[in-house]
């Protein structure tokens, strides 16, 4: 465990600096600067401007100041908000987008993982057919297009729950739904075929022959080991709900870290669009080794070396 983990954090520092790289230089190759707008001041104020946060340099050596500064925590300040730290910006707002993400991830789980297996043991029915329906639907939307389509229907229409900000708990309905309901749909067509394969496994009907009831059968012997390539997707899925909140925070004016990562990318604001690229890799690098993790708590026949 200690050699996986310790490969793991090697690799993971690894594929940070090449997320780093290519947000930086890609950045640098957009038409624009994160000071042309100011068209009011002269360009000899503009120049020192840009020699204050050291733009004037080779791109090479910006990018390796950037890095040596990274690895002691500091990502920066940004252009356009008065110098404030990157790292203070991110602490500031990756809290709301994590509970955002939270929330969503938990309503996908919710929804998912039961509504998979009832539609497996319910095959071929006219439950199964709506589960699969619902499943097809809910991965064709994207949340883009489906969270106007809810706040116009459940906040305009119906008048039921806010549209907009992130204040009580009702204003955190749609923006969750929006998020989750896709990761949900894909949940559940994956929990459906794998519950599927598992039910006619031999030790299904041994379960089943010992006078266990459908109920412990299905929940405690069938999901358990059909769960395995739901862990799998659930690293990838939760780092989807993370980077997906960049946009239903901006469709909903939730107050969050994808509101100011859309406008920093807007205004060239360039330590903050790196930093969040770089925040959303270290979740996804973590997430993908704690689904590792779990492979040997859900089944004890697999071992980390």
């Amino acid at each position: 465990m200690t050699y996986f983990l310790i490969r793991r954090v090697f690799g993971g520092l690894i594929s940070l600096t090449v997320i780093a790289f290519i947000v930086f230089f890609l950045l640098r190759a957009l038409p624009g600067g994160p000071f042309d707008q100011e068209k009011s001041l002269p360009p000899e104020i503009i120049k020192n401007i840009e020699a204050y946060y050291g733009l004037d340099k080779p791109l090479w050596q910006q990018f390796t100041t950037y890095i040596y500064n990274a690895v002691r925590g500091d990502l920066g300040v940004s252009y356009t908000q008065r110098d404030l730290p990157v790292t203070e910006l991110i602490k500031s707002k990756v809290v709301i987008s994590a509970e955002l993400g939270v929330y969503s991830m938990v309503f996908a789980i919710l929804l998912g993982i039961p509504l998979g297996v009832l539609a497996a043991y319910h095959h071929n029915s006219v439950f199964d057919y709506a589960a699969s329906f619902f499943a097809i639907i809910g991965r064709s939307i994207p949340n883009m297009a489906l969270a106007p389509m809810l706040a116009l229907f459940f906040g305009l229409f119906l008048q039921w729950v806010p549209v907009a900000r992130w204040t009580t708990w009702d204003s955190k309905i749609l923006p969750t739904i929006a998020l989750g309901l896709g990761s949900a749909a894909f949940i559940a067509r994956l929990t459906r075929s794998s519950m599927l394969q598992v039910i006619r496994d031999d030790f299904i009907r041994t379960a089943r022959a010992k006078g266990l009831s459908e109920m412990t059968v299905m929940f405690q012997h069938a999901l358990r080991n059909a769960l395995l390539p739901v862990i799998t997707i659930m690293g990838p899925i939760f780092a989807y709900t993370l980077t997906g909140t960049l946009v239903i925070e901006r469709i909903f004016a939730i107050p969050g870290l994808g509101y100011y990562f859309v406008v920093s990318i807007t205004n060239r604001d360039y330590p903050v669009v790196v930093g969040v690229y770089l925040l959303l890799g270290f979740v996804i690098i973590l997430m993908n080794t704690i689904v590792d993790v779990l492979y040997a708590v859900v089944d004890p026949r697999i071992r980390l070396t």
